[in-house]
């Protein structure tokens, strides 16, 4: 009976460690997407100031814009031109 309960422990905390694995790995997955969604808003930021540069046209690239440009994709990009105009 001794050794069941062993097995019965070994199986509990296997399981608790892969509930708590399951549990970490949702935020990282967030974490990543909005890092990867940072980075592609800010190439794109960039490319615009690359053409909008001889004309006279750029926008500020930092953290925040290249997150409002990533995450909302287009309109983000439309939004941070509507308000470099108006601004």
């Amino acid at each position: 009976m001794d050794r069941g309960l062993i097995v019965l422990a070994w199986i509990a905390g296997v399981l608790i460690v892969l509930a708590f694995g399951k549990a970490l790995l949702l935020p990282l997955k967030v974490i990543v997407r909005l890092v990867i969604n940072g980075i592609l808003g800010g190439v794109a930021i960039f490319i615009i100031n690359l053409i909008g540069g001889p004309l006279g046209f750029t926008i500020s690239l930092n953290i925040v814009s290249a997150l409002v440009a990533g995450i909302l994709g287009l309109p983000g990009i439309i939004l941070l031109v509507i308000l470099k105009f108006l601004l």
